[in-house]
């Protein structure tokens, strides 16, 4: 499903740091190591069918 964003993401929450990301090894092969984190927010988005909604 196809969506975009039409705000600021509010609410950012780190849910998981480190060695906790599942993909940490592809994301320091494409990207170079660092201090990775995973995170969550909300934002109003529309999808491809014209409804606004959160997510």
């Amino acid at each position: 499903m196809n969506f975009d964003i039409l705000g600021e993401i509010d609410d950012i929450e780190i849910i998981a740091v480190n060695r906790s990301i599942r993909e940490l090894d592809r994301l320091q092969k494409n990207y170079g190591s660092g201090r990775w984190r995973k995170l969550k927010g909300i934002a109003t988005i529309q999808l491809e069918d014209g409804t606004i909604c959160k997510a």
